[in-house]
């Protein structure tokens, strides 16, 4: 039995109906700012321990990376998410997830084939604009003498 298109929209809109916008959005409020608030104890918590402002911000990312990761690795990082939306992705921890969940889904493919080649599956795309949005920006700033 083939479907028209009119027909599988009607399907669609029936299977998944719409999500509360309003309560969704202040999820992903509560959740992103309850995430920018840790990160923000961690760097006072590292200035407090006579470290420069900009190693305490680099060591900041660095904990919300790992914590981020291992929370992922416990499957505990994804039922999170499921509620905050974009609050957990915004931040560094959605990036953090992002190179996690495609290597631990391919694992089984072996460390090459599987992990290493699914790793960037999703972030990549990501490093590789950011690199070249730097490096772009870095030649512009070498030339104007914005340095």
């Amino acid at each position: 039995m083939s479907t028209t298109g009119n027909e599988y929209d009607k399907m669609a809109k029936k299977a998944s109906p719409p999500s509360p916008k309003a309560v969704d959005c202040i999820k992903a409020f509560l959740i992103g700012g309850t995430v920018c608030c840790i990160g923000q104890a961690l760097t006072e918590a590292y200035s407090l321990l006579d470290i420069d402002k900009d190693t305490a911000k680099t060591l900041t990312s660095m904990t919300l990376i790992v914590l981020t990761a291992l929370l992922t690795g416990l499957a505990i990082f994804p039922k999170i998410a499921k509620h905050a939306g974009a609050g957990t992705i915004v931040p560094i921890t959605g990036f953090a997830n992002a190179m996690v969940s495609p290597a631990m889904e391919f694992q089984s493919e072996g460390r090459i084939l599987g992990t290493g080649s699914k790793l960037f599956t999703i972030a990549g795309p990501v490093i590789a604009y950011g690199c070249s949005a730097a490096f772009v920006y870095g030649v512009i700033a070498f030339i104007f003498k914005l340095y």
